[in-house]
């Protein structure tokens, strides 16, 4: 069993950055990919970023590219998702997601394929 808890969301202008993180606990954080979606009001939860269990491999959905980084230190549990260069059509509620994984390598970008689910923290950006 893993939980998630998400921090760093909050209200901040066109152009600024956030860093969120997503703390796990259990000892065995190394094990598990992790990714991060959102959900914007009246939308669906959407992929954002993925992170193989080792760091290795990210992927980003193409709107994001450039803008965000996700990371992971697993000496901490922590998986972080850095945002820089936010845009008004970033504003949603953020979580982090993790799965087992039995390789060091991959990452996954489908919502289903995530057993373990952070509460949420909200990003509002102004413009």
């Amino acid at each position: 069993q893993v939980q998630l808890v998400e921090s760093g969301g909050g209200l901040v202008q066109a152009g600024g950055s956030l860093r969120l993180s997503c703390a796990a606990s259990g000892r065995t954080f190394s094990t598990y990919a992790m990714g991060w979606f959102r959900q914007a009001p009246g939308q669906g939860r959407d992929f954002v970023a993925a992170i193989s269990r080792s760091g290795w491999t990210t992927y980003y959905v193409d709107s994001v590219k450039g803008r965000f980084t996700i990371s992971r230190n697993n000496a901490k549990n922590t998986v972080y998702l850095q945002m820089n260069d936010l845009k008004p059509e970033d504003t949603a509620v953020y979580y982090c997601a993790a799965v087992y994984s039995g390789s060091t390598s991959t990452y996954y970008i489908e919502r289903a394929s995530y057993d373990y689910w952070g509460q949420g923290t909200q990003v509002t950006v102004s413009s």
